[in-house]
């Protein structure tokens, strides 16, 4: 009882002036301060100056997948094509890889490439020993999805057979290679610094700490319930993608889990790139003389459909099995750092951007391609509540 009374207490004793410079004093407020929330923020204050933008985050840094990432700028393998060829039609197959290649170079127009820590290394798909079959009928596919694709990227040629490469980069038990020389990566630690200067150079207010109960519509306005007292505001947009279903449950946005590693520096590492594998259930890169590598969420989709961080131990066995003996073939690699991330899945590739109700708009569903649709996703839901 006495826990309740002081958080009530500590509710109720905003002041005037925190109460009419913070709590009531928003147009617009986004739930939400990753990639997404905070790409609609400044989209809003660019295009309506005079828009006062408020931004509200649960966690004392953003809780879903945006700082929690592996930082790949990429948009598709081969393998991912195909698979989204098998459910999709050619037309949406090549508009969603133009979205994120769209998406890529928006990220890197609106924060620019040394304050993203962006390297156009390339990316490469990894095929094991026993899967041979599995990759000669991907690069059979090769030319075709070329011919596909090539208008997406502005006129290029995306994937070539990489064979060559898998002995110099010291990997062992792979097969098969395919390289797309236009994927990068990012420090997404960084990406998200400079994205909220930017947001605090165009005067947008980021509260962090303020869970959200409940999102509700009253007399010309919208009521937030939080963790920190009630909020109103004019318009709302929805921002927390894998967290979407717990303010609104008819979105039927289903979390998964990433769980990632990075090693302790390695002298003289060989790898330079982002590589997938497993049709891009692992994923790993360089970072610092490290190696990132995460992934493994397809070992047990049921246990990894969850909203709790953590990690389980076939994942990281897993993680550390393929690390040792593909990666880093008996080099021991050491683990410096774990640590997991919450993606937001669901029916459909692309992301659900719409309203949900009057003055409640949503920007979620980023399908683990957070990075590469972030931006633009932001931008979109920002317009839509601008026509509205």
């Amino acid at each position: 009882m006495i826990t309740f009374l002081l958080h009530l207490s500590l509710e109720q004793n905003f002041s005037y002036w925190e109460r009419t410079a913070f709590i009531n004093n928003a147009d617009v407020i986004i739930i939400g301060s990753g990639i997404v929330g905070l790409s609609a923020a400044l989209h809003l204050k660019t295009r309506e100056p005079q828009l006062k933008v408020l931004v509200l985050e649960r966690g004392f840094l953003p809780s879903g997948a945006s700082t929690k990432n592996a930082g790949f700028a990429c948009f598709g393998t081969v393998s991912e094509q195909l698979s989204y060829l098998s459910d999709s039609s050619e037309e949406e197959v090549a508009r969603l890889v133009n979205y994120k290649w769209r998406g890529l170079q928006r990220l890197r127009q609106n924060l620019g490439d040394d304050n993203i820590d962006y390297h156009q290394h390339g990316g490469y798909e990894l095929f094991m020993q026993a899967e041979e079959q599995h990759a000669d009928e991907c690069i059979e596919k090769i030319g075709y999805l070329n011919t596909l694709l090539k208008n997406a990227i502005s006129g290029h040629d995306i994937y070539s057979v990489a064979n060559e490469k898998i002995a110099a980069f010291g990997f062992s038990k792979v097969s098969r290679m395919i390289y797309n020389p236009f994927e990068g990566q990012i420090h997404t630690g960084k990406m998200m610094r400079a994205l909220l200067h930017k947001c605090y150079e165009k005067d947008v207010m980021v509260l962090n700490g303020c869970s959200i109960n409940r999102v509700a519509q009253a007399d010309n306005h919208i009521r937030l319930s939080t963790s920190q007292g009630e909020f109103k505001c004019g318009k709302v947009i929805l921002a927390t993608n894998a967290f979407a279903n717990q303010l609104f449950p008819e979105l039927k946005v289903v979390p998964g889990r990433g769980q990632v590693l990075v090693t302790k520096p390695i002298p003289g590492l060989k790898l330079q790139g982002t590589y997938h594998f497993n049709e891009g259930y692992y994923y790993f890169r360089n970072i610092d003389d490290r190696v990132l590598f995460g992934g493994g969420r397809n070992l047990d989709f049921t246990a990894e459909e969850t909203a709790a961080f953590g990690h389980t131990d076939a994942v990281k066995q897993s993680l550390i099995t393929y690390l040792n003996e593909v990666i880093l073939p008996g080099q021991n690699a050491e683990v410096d750092y774990w640590w997991s991330g919450i993606m937001g899945f669901g029916e459909g590739s692309g992301p659900i951007v719409k309203q949900v109700e009057p003055n409640i708009f949503c920007a979620v569903r980023c399908n683990g391609m957070g990075v590469a649709m972030g931006s633009l996703v932001g931008e979109e839901v920002a317009e839509l509540l601008l026509e509205s």
